[in-house]
């Protein structure tokens, strides 16, 4: 196995109305998520988030600690969300066991312990996304399905954002430092998410699009409500979103984002709204 990781610093906004397209790209868009036994991950300078992957094919794949945080292990000041979004997995938190299905997903309180990631068949490998923020005290791990999720259905199939949000590493389901995390999955004929766009400027947060077909791809929208910018994405593609950035997209078809946020509270509806026809 290997572990990958790149460090990510924060951009101030009036610095960001300059960059180009390939600047964009390379301090907000996580391309390489997923690698056959490997860990890759971006340390972002948002709220101390990590945001990564593990593919775990022929090999147990052990959660390494990395420089940056300067701990005898990973979760030893940090808790972690994940979910599954390949074929059945396994995750060992010290002497706790796992078993993940596809869109189930997992969260693991702090704690110096060795944490594993494997595939029930290497044919059908397990993939886990996962964010990670640093953490003030232990909470208990807790697998999460979606029939246990705070679920809201939002939007109309007439404004092209029918879909549902599934909240499911959030204060009502289960307790956490600072990490919220959740599922949204857009309705066949939808194409947009997060509309009306918003900002909360006490949490920063990460996008990660799945379920895009091979050859269709996601515009994820960016930037100051007044000041926008985007990126273009494929499948199995994260992008960190600032605490003042908006963050929404439209694809040329529906999919599914998990989201995850880290910051000062953990209030879901604990944001500031932009009415569509003031973007810029």
């Amino acid at each position: 196995m290997k572990t990958n990781y790149e460090l990510r610093y924060a951009a101030h906004p009036s610095d960001a109305k300059s960059y180009d397209t390939a600047r964009l790209r390379n301090d907000f868009l996580i391309e390489k998520v997923f690698v056959a036994d490997e860990v890759n991950m971006v340390y972002s300078m948002y709220d101390r988030m990590v945001v990564g992957g593990i593919m775990p094919l022929r090999e147990v794949i052990t959660l390494e600690t990395i420089d940056p945080l300067k701990a005898p292990s990973f979760l030893f000041r940090r808790e972690m969300g994940l979910f599954n979004v390949g074929g059945p997995g396994v995750v060992k938190a010290g002497d706790a066991q796992f078993e993940l299905e596809y869109k189930e997903a997992l969260y693991l309180g702090s704690g110096d312990r060795i944490v594993t990631f494997e595939s029930k068949d290497a044919a059908n490998p397990a993939k886990f996304y996962f964010n990670s923020t640093p953490a003030h005290r232990n909470y208990p791990d807790k697998k999460v399905t979606k029939k246990e999720a705070v679920t809201v259905e939002m939007g109309a199939l007439e404004m092209s954002n029918h879909r549902n949000i599934n909240k499911m590493i959030v204060n009502q389901v289960l307790p956490t430092c600072q990490l919220q995390m959740g599922m949204t999955e857009l309705a066949p004929g939808s194409v947009w998410n997060t509309m009306p766009a918003h900002v909360h400027s006490r949490r920063m947060e990460a996008y990660f699009y799945f379920e895009v077909p091979q050859d269709q791809a996601v515009c994820h929208f960016m930037g100051e409500p007044d000041e926008t910018r985007h990126i273009w994405m494929k499948g199995d593609q994260a992008v960190l979103s600032p605490e003042w950035s908006i963050h929404s997209a439209a694809a040329t078809s529906n999919y599914t984002f998990i989201w995850g946020m880290g910051g000062e509270n953990l209030d879901y509806g604990d944001q500031d709204f932009s009415k569509i026809t003031d973007l810029k």
